[in-house]
């Protein structure tokens, strides 16, 4: 029989749309899995996932598994057998586990040995077991029971459809019987679908109004909402997320323009569109400035001859949760921040470190003494730190924890705070993943980093840090952020003096006598991640952490003046010489002082001091520049007389001035480099 599809479907009630795309993609790689394992040949594997349904055609799978022949090795031969030839227990053993004949066995080897070719198996008879197994694997949170079966799964399901090419596979699975019986919409086509072969699959489903594939479907959303939204004026928010969501809701999906009243758009955007994307699965429309307008659109699963009727049952529904945000605002306007602020101090942000309002006035006093070391407005900085927490005791947050900072901006605004104030109360908390936008004001950056490393100080201070499973408190991301804040705005801070000051605001409450040197080590060891996410070989990272620099746009100066100088026909030469000088001077003890000229030998010796003192002078205001990129490169051409020395220089002369005078060379020599990187970290 020639290779032909293969078709699974298993179909019942609405799977959870949160959870389909995980659970086809994981049934489709199960199902590869199991076909590899098998030896089965194929031409690809294919998922297809709808509210109903779950289902993955193999392309082109081989009628049957290959022939193969098995070799199997027993006892040595010297142990298979007595002196008078008899066989073994040990023989006997391994003829009887094999279902064979000790006069079957081969033993013109070393060892015992049997082998059989095997008949490879049917992909009928094989693919009913690998689907099974395919189910039972599904990363299912919960699974459930229905009818008087014992059988679970993620939803009850009725019905299963396998064949191969146009034959049924028979086989019981979940208790269902398979068939070539699937179903339709739920609405649309009710009525059974009889598939008469794998490959006419999709459009059977089509026919009855499903459209199986979701990566087809969920681009037909996308192109029709944004059409709609074009045709409104405007343009449609789409997150992924929501997306993905909406097309595991729909089968046969018809997007429709639905809009509220104008009077909700006082109200903060930010809550409006949190309600209609989370509780509404609505698709939100603003203007070319951003702004949302009084418009969303829906995606029905329903191809209505009164799509009316459904855009005012969804504006009807929508209304209620859109006066709920209203209600919370204007009653969050009748108290002021510092008033709410007052409330925190019965609210607990940690047992051993106090209340959140105590949290508040850490970051206030830090936030202050960041913003006068980075040329902010320090009174800016130190109201922002008290209020920045101020939102989380409002109605609007209780209601959508997300817009914590986000509510507080809008408050501030209405108080009529200062600008850099408000928006300091919303940039506290970025960036809020990796990749997200930073704070755009001083006032921002100084509550950013105060509150950030507050954290970091206070969980580290009372014997919390991160372990590789557990991170309750985001220090990894925090701690990211300080970073980042730091490097892309260009903050020229001592991150160690940073973090001892923050340290100092606990008082003392901490614990751990170490705090402000292990969060420091913690900070400096996250360079790897941040690093190694922008293509930085990890080498180049540890040369740099090695030198252990405090100030993190200085680290990041460095990294990338190493990178570079790891790209030089020099560096692999001059990485191994600094190993090797590194591995000398941690053996010996090296006086300081100047170079002394007389004990130089002629020749390599006199000519490396020469182009040490010479790029030493050359490169000091480099350095001084912060400009480690040129400096480096000057460096290189230090690699022929570094080469030359160590071929022609005996560095443990005999004399011990001499050998004193040549560790000092060594050590100048390697602490021009040093003033960047260790680069004997490099690898070659």
């Amino acid at each position: 029989m020639s290779a032909q599809d293969f078709l699974f479907e298993i179909g019942g009630e609405e799977l959870p749309p949160k959870s389909l795309l995980t659970l086809a993609t994981a049934l489709r790689d199960s199902v590869a899995d199991g076909l590899a394992k098998a030896g089965l040949v194929h031409a690809g594997v294919d998922f297809y996932a709808a509210p109903r349904r779950l289902a993955v055609i193999v392309k082109q799978l081989a009628a049957q598994q290959p022939d193969r022949v098995i070799s199997v090795d027993g006892p040595p031969v010297k142990a298979a057998f007595d002196a008078a030839g008899n066989p073994t227990q040990a023989a006997l053993g391994f003829a009887r586990k094999n279902g064979i004949d000790i006069a079957d066995v081969d033993r013109s080897g070393e060892k015992l040995r049997f082998v059989r070719e095997v008949k490879g198996d049917s992909a009928l008879a094989l693919m009913p077991g690998i689907i099974d197994l395919a189910l039972k694997n599904l990363p299912v949170a919960k699974r459930m029971r229905w009818g008087a079966s014992r059988v679970e799964f993620v939803r009850p399901m009725h019905w299963i459809v396998m064949l191969y090419g146009s034959d049924i596979v028979p086989a019981r699975l979940l208790d269902i019987a398979s068939g070539r019986t699937s179903h339709g919409h739920r609405f649309h086509h009710p009525q059974a679908v009889e598939i008469s072969s794998a490959h006419a699959y999709l459009s059977a489903m089509r026919a009855a109004h499903v459209i199986a594939n979701f990566a087809e479907r969920r681009e037909q959303i996308r192109v029709a909402v944004a059409a709609l939204a074009t045709k409104e004026g405007g343009f449609a928010l789409m997150p992924e997320a929501l997306l993905d969501e909406v097309t595991a809701l729909v089968e046969w999906p018809m997007p429709l323009v639905c809009s509220f009243e104008e009077r909700f758009l006082s109200v903060p955007q930010e809550a409006l569109i949190s309600t209609m994307q989370d509780n509404q699965k609505y698709f939100c429309l603003v203007d070319t400035a951003g702004q949302l307008m009084a418009r969303f659109i829906t995606v029905a699963n329903i191809d209505s001859p009164s799509p009316e009727k459904i855009v005012a049952g969804n504006e009807k529904v929508v209304r209620p949760r859109l006066t709920d945000a209203e209600f919370f605002f204007n009653q969050d306007k009748k108290i002021t921040l510092a008033q709410r602020n007052e409330r925190l101090k019965n609210v607990v942000f940690q047992a051993q470190l106090g209340t959140v309002y105590a949290k508040a006035e850490r970051v206030s006093a830090l936030a202050a003494y960041i913003a006068g070391k980075i040329g902010g407005d320090v009174e800016h900085a130190r109201l922002a730190g008290l209020l920045c927490k101020s939102d989380l005791a409002s109605e609007m947050v209780g209601e959508f924890p997300e817009l914590q900072g986000i509510a507080g901006y809008h408050y501030a605004r209405h108080e009529g705070l200062p600008g850099e104030v408000a928006l300091a109360l919303n940039e506290q908390y970025l960036p809020r993943f990796a990749g997200d936008s930073l704070p755009t004001v001083k006032t921002g950056q100084a509550v950013a980093l105060a509150d950030k490393l507050d954290t970091l100080t206070g969980i580290f201070g009372i014997g919390q840090p991160p372990t590789g499973s557990k991170d309750p408190f985001a220090l990894r991301r925090a701690a990211l952020g300080v970073l980042r804040i730091l490097i892309e705005g260009e903050l020229d801070i001592d991150l160690d003096k940073l973090v001892q000051a923050a340290t100092a605001q606990h008082g003392d409450t901490l614990t751990v006598a170490t705090t402000a040197a292990d969060v420091f080590d913690f900070l400096l060891g996250r360079y790897r991640a941040m690093y190694e996410e922008q293509g930085i070989p990890v080498d180049v990272i540890q040369a740099v952490q090695a030198c252990r620099p405090t100030v993190a746009r200085d680290f990041d100066r460095r990294v990338k003046a190493v990178a570079h100088f790891r790209t030089l026909p020099e560096a692999a030469a001059l990485a191994a010489a600094n190993k090797r000088v590194s591995n000398i001077l941690a053996k010996e003890v090296v006086t300081g002082g100047e170079i002394e000229r007389n004990l130089l030998q002629a020749g390599a010796e006199q000519d490396l001091a020469a182009a040490v003192t010479a790029l030493s002078a050359t490169v000091a205001p480099l350095y001084a520049s912060g400009d480690y990129t040129t400096a480096l490169t000057t460096l290189a051409g230090l690699r022929v007389p570094v080469d030359a020395f160590f071929d022609s220089v005996m560095v443990m002369a005999e004399d011990p001035a001499v050998r004193a005078n040549r560790l000092r060379l060594l050590s100048w020599l390697r602490t021009l480099f040093l003033r960047v990187a260790d680069i004997s970290q490099l690898s070659s």
